[in-house]
């Protein structure tokens, strides 16, 4: 479930810098700067690309403007596998894995037990008589 990105990596003039270019927005008219993953805290999609791509390792920053990422790679690390990780950001499910059902989503709902119980007892929410 979910629309991959499309993704296109470019190089830069400095070495050990590269950046990819998307075909969606990830953050608005800010500059979302991370240093570390401890700066990836949030949920949004440049705090889940940052946060993913340093535990991939091999990553010192990452810098996320509109829908331009720029790596900066560990001295010795390649690219490599970083635009599929990109690419990957909105899918949910993949092959091997089944989304939740309906009742897993939605879980039991206040007073279903009571329903249940009185119905099984004598209907209609009478209490049971023994």
């Amino acid at each position: 479930m979910g629309q991959p990105v499309t993704v296109v990596e470019k190089p830069t003039p400095m070495r050990g810098v590269v950046r990819f270019e998307t075909n969606r927005a990830l953050t608005g008219m800010g500059h979302e700067r991370y240093r570390g993953l401890a700066d990836c805290t949030g949920n949004r999609p440049p705090d889940v690309i940052a946060r993913r791509l340093f535990e991939r390792g091999g990553v010192d920053a990452v810098h996320v403007y509109s829908n331009v990422i720029t790596v900066d790679l560990t001295k010795g690390y390649t690219s490599e596998g970083i635009a599929d990780i990109i690419r990957e950001l909105h899918i949910h499910y993949v092959p091997g894995v089944l989304p939740p059902s309906d009742e897993e989503l939605i879980g039991e709902q206040p007073g279903d037990d009571t329903a249940a119980d009185d119905t099984a007892a004598g209907g209609a929410g009478e209490p049971a008589t023994t």
